[in-house]
Formats: C-alpha cells, structure tokens, sequence
C-alpha cells in the first residue's frame, strides 16, 4: 500500500471542518455550478413567479448576428472565488439578489412609471393616457397638490386657493379619484397605480380602493342590465333635490372607453345587493395592484408633509397593514420606504440609502410588535430611490437587495418573497437647472443608464424643464424617449447583469455597504430611527449635505456644466421654457365647488360616518376599515379635522 503522508491529514481535517461550516445553500450552489453554467448557455430557460411558469430566450442577436446573453454566467474556476461570489453576488433572482430580484426583466413591458399630476382630476386623467399610450402596461404614477398632500379640501381662503391644482392634482373626494383613474381597467394585471401621498396617505388610498370596487360594480351593473336602475338613483339624489350631477367635465382622451364614470355621485353599495358587492368588494382587494407611499418617518426627515401626530400616523400605517393581511391583500404595496425626498432636500447617497432602509427596518419592527409575522407584510413593502450622478447612485440597488435581502433571512427568519427588496427609482430633479436647460435631459440619460443597468424595478426620468415648470407634453415625451432608446436600442442593455464581474462596481458596492452600516450604528447609538428624530439627527445630517452640496457648487469646485463651467458667451442665461403650467382660476373653483356639492348632498350621512370614524380612534380599532367606508361621501378635509381631534396633529420637536 502507498504511504500516506502524515502531513496531509490535518489539512485534511481543517478541510471537511471548513466545508462543515459552509453555509448549506452555499455549498449546494457550489455543487450545481457546472449544472447552472450548462443551463445559462442553453438558448431558452424556463423559471416560476407565483406559480406561473415563464419561458425565455436567453440570447438576442445582433445586427452582426453574434449571440449576446441575457445574463452573463461568470467565467470563475477556483472553489473559493465561486463561493464568495455566490455569497456577495450570485445570478439575478437568487439571494443576496444583489444582481435583482427576478432571473429575467419582464420581456412584455419596460420598466416605465412616468409621474404626472396637474390640475383637475380629468386634467390629469388626461395626462395618463398621454404618458401610457401604445404601452403594454399601464403604470400611473400620482403627483397630488400641495393643498391634497397636507390633507385639506380646496377652498377660498388665500393659503389654499393659489395651490389648488399646481405641481400636482387635486383630489378631495370619491368621485376625484374615480374621474382621475377612469378610462384604465384598475383590476388588470398589466395595471398598476401609485400615489405619492403620505400623511393623508389612508383616506386617499380609501378613495382608490372605492374608485376600484364601483369600477367592478359598474361592470356587473353592464353585465345584468342594471343601468335604469342606476339611473333611478342618481335621479332621485340629484335632480329630484336640484343638485347638479358629478361628471367628468371635457372631452375624454384618445383610449379613454368611458369605464369608471356610470357610478359618479354614488357608489356600487346603493344599487347591488348586499352579498353582490361584499364578493366584488373582496375580489378587488384580493386584485388591485399599486402603491401607496405612506412613510412618515421621511416625511419627518426631510420633507414635511406631515398632518397628524407620529404616533397616531404610524397607528394608521399599522392599521392599513392589519388590514391587508386580514382581507388578502397582497399586491398592493402599504408602505413605499422613501430615500427620493431626503436626496431631493441635500442627503448624498449614502444617508439617503442608510435612513431609507433604516425606516424600513423600523416599520418592520413596528408591525411585528402588533403581532403580524414578518412573512404576512414584508413583500406588501417596497422602496423608492433617487439617482444622481455621484459613483454611489450606479450600486445604490446593488447595496439596498443585499441589505434588506439579508436582515429578513437571518434577523427575521422571513421566506424569499419577503427578502426580495423592489425599488422605483427617479432620476434627479435637484440636478436639474435652470441654466441651460436642455442640457438637463443629457444628466438625465446618464441617470437612467445607473437605474436600469443596476435592475430598478421601475423608473421615472425627469422632464428637462422640470427645473421651472410642471412639464409639458412635449418635455414628457422627451422624458419617456430616454428611457426607450436605452431599452429599445442601446445594445448593452440587452443584457441584464451587465455591471456585475466589474472590478470597481463591486468595490463600490462593498464600500456603500460598509458606509452605511456605519450609519445604522450611529443612529442605533441615538435610540433607533424614532430616537435619532427627536433629536432631529436625520434632519441635521441631510441639511449639513446639502449646504456642503450648495458650496461646492457655488466655489466651482463641483463643476456643472452650463453653470459654472462650460458657460456659454452670453452667460448661460435662464431658459423660459415656450410652456409654462399653471392651474386656472376656473380649474381652482370648479374643484371648490365640487367638494361644496359633495358636502351638500351627503350632509347627514357625512356627520354620522364622522362620528364613527372618531369612535373608532378613540376605542382603538381599525382606522382603515371605518375610513372605506366614511370615504365614500365624506371630503378629504372633513376626515382630516375628525381625525385631528382625536389623533392630534403634528408639531415638530423643537
């Protein structure tokens, strides 16, 4: 027999302890490597989402006629360097996720959700069929007037009327948010809404979830033939009593088929039966896909749309969480965790990532403390970034998959939909200036590239005359074409990992995530996320960057072309833009005269539901479930003053 040598077997032993140690997902992942490699060379693969089986061609080809992949499989031979891959990066769809959530971006629609809001409800409505037109899918993204965001109803008094419908859309009632998603049918899978709205975030996502139900209702009233008596009652609430109907004023846009607008002035519980409109009332909730905003703790941080006290806000939070997991609600998401507005205010990438994430983990522990498991909202929660054009932004998704991905699996024993962290992203409106304006659209571009090379789940590019004026269609146009060449032309987008193997993009990646676990660490030494904004730690920060931003800026030595550098002869002059958009005074009264005319018509109805939505404060049930209901004939105004009286409004730490 051939001697062994002695000196083998204590490396052997260190070897089988070191592989008894490894992780076992690790060392499975290892083993299948080969077997992986072999099925990401084949010319089609096949993966699941929900159960749904989805095939794909894993190769596009050029005009050359080379064969390009989708997903690059890494060229890597030594069992360590495999294993550390697969631990920090590993193939899109697998955990840490670090590459994205999904094996494959979705091969029927891009990754497009334009912001639009302006004006009345159908002005909007307008704006959204413009921006969705020819798309697959419809993704409509809300932006809400300042008057709607700090939860009053439009009215005279000189504060309010000049904010009526600029920089975004007025919503004050039921019929509002019916008029503004009408002509979409809100219950297709390729449909989807979200609403940027945070302290008036649950009476507005009750409005959407009534103008959702009554459009169900109204095609079960088509379906049966219930139209005369539909008819019947909005005659008797209306002409009978003098009033004026609600309709939707204009001419409806191209697309537009009229769904959404037979129940205006009245909701699908007046006409059908009671069981008739519990099941159409379930099966909506259990289908509706969208997003509410909703996070308070950045509201706080950084841009101070806050209504009602911290407490009573995040019980509300809490109670539209509770009520999602009660009635199956699981495709819409309860809370969008909000990095944009603190970048928008001064924060640099890192705090921006660090607080973003640090809130989401706050919620996390809220929910769970009113005992829902981690399991039943986590995937109800996403993201929402800002990017820019500092190095960090090209990881910023990178860092925030491989956090959150790893919190919930070893912190909160969550399952994989749950670890599955999913982001919109925006691109700068802080970076755009007013000086040579058209050069916007050039950072813009290079934003975009950041977002959909580093697998943002969806994406919004910036109008160039954002910088001035709520942009136009022509400015909207421009926009959404950024992001269509990109997806449509630029031919290293055609595959999905392209950053992933780059020694730098994984520098940075390991550098953002070390800084910003530096910074949980500095706010846990504060007291968590809710201690560090008693001190107004966050607030500090992001103002400290963003005077530091302001300096450089200013001294030139942050060069901006077109603004400090690269100046034009005569200066690089401001640019007004050919169109600027202002709401009317007409639009402003109109919208003052329909909230009027709800309030008139639905007096006693309104007073009582009042009272019980105050009742149900004080006893400490749930909030949302009294606000479904109140919202259907009561203003946004009107909830507001009942909740403050029970709820307390906000007032900031001195």
């Amino acid at each position: 027999a051939a001697e062994v040598d002695p000196s083998s077997e204590p490396i052997a032993d260190q070897l089988a302890a070191l592989r008894a140690e490894l992780d076992g997902s690790v060392a499975a992942a290892l083993a299948a490597w080969d077997e992986d490699a072999a099925a990401y060379a084949a010319d089609r693969m096949s993966y699941e989402v929900r159960g749904k089986k989805i095939e794909v061609d894993q190769y596009t080809e050029t005009l050359s006629h080379n064969l390009v992949p989708k997903v690059a499989f890494p060229r890597l031979s030594g069992a360590a360097d495999r294993a550390r891959w697969l631990t920090q990066e590993n193939l899109p769809g697998r955990f840490p996720y670090t590459a994205g959530v999904y094996p494959f971006r979705r091969s029927q629609e891009d990754p497009t959700r334009m912001f639009a809001g302006e004006g009345t409800p159908e002005q909007t409505n307008r704006r959204f069929h413009y921006v969705s037109a020819g798309m697959p899918a419809k993704r409509l993204s809300t932006a809400f007037d300042s008057v709607t965001l700090y939860g009053n109803d439009p009215a005279l008094r000189p504060d309010i009327f000049g904010k009526v419908g600029n920089s975004g859309v007025s919503i004050a009632t039921l019929d509002d948010a019916k008029k503004l998603y009408s002509g979409f049918d809100l219950l297709d899978p390729a449909t989807s809404v979200s609403m940027t709205i945070n302290g008036p975030a649950p009476m507005i996502l009750a409005f959407f979830m009534n103008a959702a139900v009554d459009q169900q209702c109204e095609i079960h009233v088509t379906a049966h033939g219930l139209e005369s008596e539909v008819e019947t009652a909005l005659q008797a609430r209306y002409e009978d009593r003098g009033l004026a109907r609600p309709s939707y004023r204009g001419d409806l846009p191209e697309g537009h088929d009229g769904r959404g607008l037979m129940l205006l002035g009245i909701t699908g519980a007046d006409v059908l039966a009671d069981h008739v409109y519990a099941d159409i009332r379930a099966r909506t909730l259990a289908t509706v896909r969208g997003t509410v905003q909703a996070d308070i703790l950045k509201e706080d941080q950084a841009q101070n749309t806050c209504i009602f006290s911290t407490e009573f806000a995040l019980r509300m939070q809490g109670d539209i969480q509770e009520f999602f997991v009660d009635n199956g609600v699981r495709n819409f998401y309860s809370v969008s965790n909000s990095g944009y507005h603190m970048a928008e205010a001064g924060a640099n990438p890192i705090s921006q990532l660090a607080f973003t994430l640090a809130n989401g983990f706050t919620f996390v522990e809220y929910f769970r403390a009113r005992g829902m498991p981690v399991d039943s909202f986590a995937p109800n929660l996403s993201f929402f970034f800002s990017n820019g054009l500092d190095p960090e932004y090209a990881v910023i998704g990178r860092v925030a998959r491989r956090i959150w991905a790893k919190a919930i699996r070893d912190i909160y024993n969550g399952d994989e939909r749950s670890q599955k962290l999913k982001y919109h992203i925006q691109t700068s409106g802080r970076s755009l200036h007013a000086q040579e304006i058209s050069f916007n659209d050039i950072r813009t571009t290079l934003q975009a590239l950041y977002a959909l090379y580093d697998s943002a789940n969806s994406l919004h590019t910036n109008a160039y005359d954002e910088a001035v004026t709520t942009p136009t269609e022509e400015s909207v146009r421009r926009a959404l074409a950024i992001q269509l060449i990109i997806n449509k032309e630029l031919g290293l987008n055609r595959t999905e990992n392209p950053m992933q193997g780059s020694f730098i993009i994984e520098q940075l990646t390991d550098l953002v995530e070390e800084a910003v676990i530096e910074e949980f660490e500095r706010l846990s030494d504060r007291g968590g996320v809710l201690g560090a904004m008693e001190r107004m730690y966050q607030r500090t920060k992001i103002q400290e960057e963003s005077l530091y931003y302001e300096r450089l800026k200013e001294s030139g030595e942050l060069p901006i072309v077109g603004v400090n550098t690269f100046l034009s002869d005569d200066g690089s002059p401001f640019v007004v833009p050919d169109e600027v958009i202002r709401s009317t005074d007409e639009d402003k009264h109109r919208q003052i005269e329909a909230v009027a005319a709800v309030q008139e018509m639905a007096k006693a109805d309104s007073a009582r539901l009042l009272d019980e939505l105050q009742r149900v404060a004080v006893a400490g049930e749930n909030l949302f479930a009294a606000l479904l209901e109140a919202s259907k004939v009561c203003s946004l105004g009107q909830m507001s003053d009942a909740l403050f009286d029970v709820g307390g409004q906000y007032r900031r730490n001195a």
